[in-house]
């Protein structure tokens, strides 16, 4: 551990993003070719903080609120998609390490910037072992892992005699085999590849059940008491995860304005697309859904961050609403982006031009599980009719 000093402010940490902007659109492209963020792209978001945002203050961490995830997410996505996901999917398994004992956190934190992907999905099988389980199986979509230290991984505890259920564990990178299998549309820079547990061993130390994880009854330890800590894992989730996609949104609102003073429409009377009606209300709007979506990310970070300070129960219905403003964000933000690329013209289908890349990401995200607005829209719409959820993932 390492003495605490006072952490950046939310407006410092924002601009420490804004400064990033540079070389991470310098190395976008080979992102993208190479399907993994570059080298000196992970060392400049670890040079600014990017890494330590949700890693507890005693080892040197922020213990950044959800808000400035938010806040800093949607400054990076404005200059990469991949970049800004994987360091948002970063904070969430870095979150997660805190709820494991403090001998884990220690293994864990104890690396300067440790990386930690992670997944929710439960695609191994453990088997008891003495002092802890052996488990075999594989995941995919691990965004980030070839730049990670540790992974969080889920597998179903098959207990002799009992019934299975899922379980969280903790593994380093160096104990599972990396699938380069990310061969894709949208966030290829992400590096998401897929990874394999053949016979692992994990110490029970670093197991916990999901279903307490899930439910918020995890045992104590030193990082219980901050605020940011005491929340449920999805709703922490959710809104760590809304800032790319926000980010995306402006982005596209961005890269839009710069190329409409020099184009025309082709095969119409208008020289300069900028004069047109349609024009007009397609940015129109473009601009309200962005601004909506602004609005349910910031909605979700202050009921996050709010519940988080006054120690308050969560009711099922708060819950709900947390997934459905993380799918409002993702709806909102694809449609408007659909919008100014549809206005973009055939000349957007260039590689050069960033509304083809950012129209790939932003769909990209709304396919994700658990992002995708139909599903946290229906989650939403059960509770609202006082039906009980069909889904742990709450």
């Amino acid at each position: 551990m390492v003495p605490t000093t006072a952490s950046p402010t939310r407006a410092e940490l924002v601009r420490r993003a804004g400064e990033l902007i540079p070389v991470l659109r310098k190395h976008a492209d080979w992102a993208e070719d190479n399907r993994r963020l570059h080298e000196e792209t992970i060392e400049a978001l670890a040079a600014a903080g990017i890494f330590r945002m949700r890693v507890p203050a005693r080892y040197g961490g922020y213990e950044s609120d959800t808000a400035t995830l938010v806040d800093v997410a949607a400054q990076l996505a404005r200059a990469d998609g991949s970049t800004a996901w994987t360091a948002s999917v970063y904070w969430i398994p870095g979150w997660m390490v805190t709820l494991f004992p403090d001998e884990v956190q220690d293994e864990v934190f104890g690396t300067p910037d440790v990386r930690v992907c992670g997944t929710l999905s439960p695609s191994a099988i453990a088997v008891p072992a003495e002092g802890g389980v052996v488990v075999n199986g594989k995941w995919g979509f691990i965004s980030g892992g070839l730049h990670s230290q540790w992974q969080v991984i889920i597998a179903v505890l098959a207990a002799d005699g009992g019934e299975p259920y899922p379980v969280m564990a903790v593994v380093p990178m160096s104990d599972l085999l990396i699938v380069d299998d990310w061969h894709t549309s949208g966030l290829r820079g992400s590096g998401s590849v897929s990874t394999v547990a053949k016979d692992l061993f994990v110490p029970a130390h670093r197991v916990l059940p999901l279903p307490a994880v899930l439910s918020g009854q995890t045992p104590p330890n030193a990082s219980s008491d901050s605020p940011i800590y005491r929340n449920p894992l999805l709703p922490v989730a959710s809104a760590s995860s809304v800032g790319t996609v926000l980010g995306l949104a402006h982005s596209a609102l961005a890269a839009f304005h710069k190329r409409l003073p020099d184009r025309k429409i082709t095969y119409t009377g208008y020289d300069k697309q900028i004069e047109a009606p349609l024009t007009h209300h397609q940015v129109a709007e473009a601009t309200m859904k962005v601004d909506q979506a602004d609005f349910h990310a910031h909605r979700l970070a202050a009921l996050v961050d709010g519940k988080g300070e006054d120690g308050s129960p969560w009711s099922l219905l708060e819950r709900a609403q947390a997934r459905a403003d993380m799918g409002a964000v993702c709806r909102l933000a694809k449609e408007a982006v659909d919008v100014l690329a549809s206005a973009s013209g055939g000349s957007s289908i260039y590689r050069d031009v960033p509304i083809q890349r950012i129209a790939r990401d932003v769909n990209a995200v709304n396919l994700h599980a658990l992002m995708h607005p139909d599903t946290n829209f229906e989650l939403y719409g059960r509770v609202l009719c006082g039906l009980p959820p069909n889904t742990l993932y709450i």
